[in-house]
């Protein structure tokens, strides 16, 4: 199966695709350029497209319980963006510096709060993942990250799905307690043939993973069966969404030379089984 061009714009590096049923939108970001974009998806088309500029460098988004703007996470900064383009800083994970770890990839859990990890740059394993509660505070769930990458849980939030793609090329599962505590690390699966990076998981607690330099998005059982292959014409997918049985794909122009390569835009494709909305961040 093939997954079919969906944007018409082509992105440095697009990520964190996102579907709010609330609203009917999707929403993403182009990582390179700090911006978030949002879209009605209507026929296979993206349409009523309005874009904000946040002035830096965006690892992932989540739209926010009150329906007024958005929570990025930035440099090392969680920030809520706003409809009219303003922002405010809620919690800031580390003193800001050239070499400190950043945030890359994450999402909402069930009970509202907004996960995100960082990645490091040269590699090293000095990354973290962190959680940012309803209340604006933050905890250290998970040391020792190099590249965090794809999370997801299950419906209930009893349950997360975790990628830190170097140097592990894996998804692992942890057990998530009422207060956000993770406990029970275990490996699901290992993935070849390029970097796992983003995640999303569907109504059979089936996960979707982009796995970068590999040009496919595909589709595991939650004890890490290979079950569906989706060939993307781009050859590094990022991260994916489903709005109903439509999977989201963005994808990465960045050092991508080939002429043939679609890389940038985003994608579309039929999935099976529909998934859940975005969790929002917030009481």
């Amino acid at each position: 199966m093939w997954a079919d061009k969906l944007s018409q714009q082509r992105y440095a590096q697009g990520e964190s695709p996102r579907w709010d049923a609330r609203t009917k939108r999707l929403l993403w970001v182009d990582l390179a350029t700090g911006t978030l974009h949002t879209a009605q998806l209507d026929a296979g088309a993206l349409t009523d497209q309005a874009s904000y500029q946040v002035g830096a460098q965006i690892g992932c988004a989540a739209p926010v319980t009150s329906e007024d703007g958005w929570v990025v996470a930035t440099g090392q900064n969680f920030t809520r963006l706003h409809p009219n383009g303003t922002t405010n800083q809620i919690a800031l994970i580390a003193p800001t510096s050239a070499t400190a770890p950043y945030l890359n990839d994450g999402t909402c859990d069930p009970s509202g709060r907004f996960w995100a990890g960082t990645q490091c740059v040269p590699r090293r394993d000095d990354g973290a993942l962190y959680s940012l509660e309803t209340n604006g505070t933050i905890f250290k769930r998970l040391s020792g990250v190099t590249v965090s990458n794809g999370i997801s849980f299950t419906a209930d939030g009893r349950t997360m799905f975790y990628i830190d793609t170097l140097p592990h090329h894996a998804i692992e599962r942890f057990t998530v307690a009422p207060d956000g505590a993770l406990s029970n690390r275990s490996l699901v699966t290992d993935v070849s043939g390029g970097n796992p990076d983003g995640m999303t998981i569907d109504d059979d607690s089936c996960l979707w993973v982009a796995v970068w330099d590999a040009a496919e998005v595909r589709r595991y059982s939650p004890h890490g069966e290979l079950l569906t292959t989706i060939k993307v014409p781009a050859r590094r997918p990022t991260a994916v969404a489903l709005a109903g049985t439509t999977l989201i794909i963005t994808t990465a122009s960045v050092g991508i030379t080939d002429p043939d390569d679609l890389g940038g835009h985003l994608f579309a494709a039929t999935a099976p089984v529909a998934g859940p909305a975005a969790s929002t961040w917030g009481p």
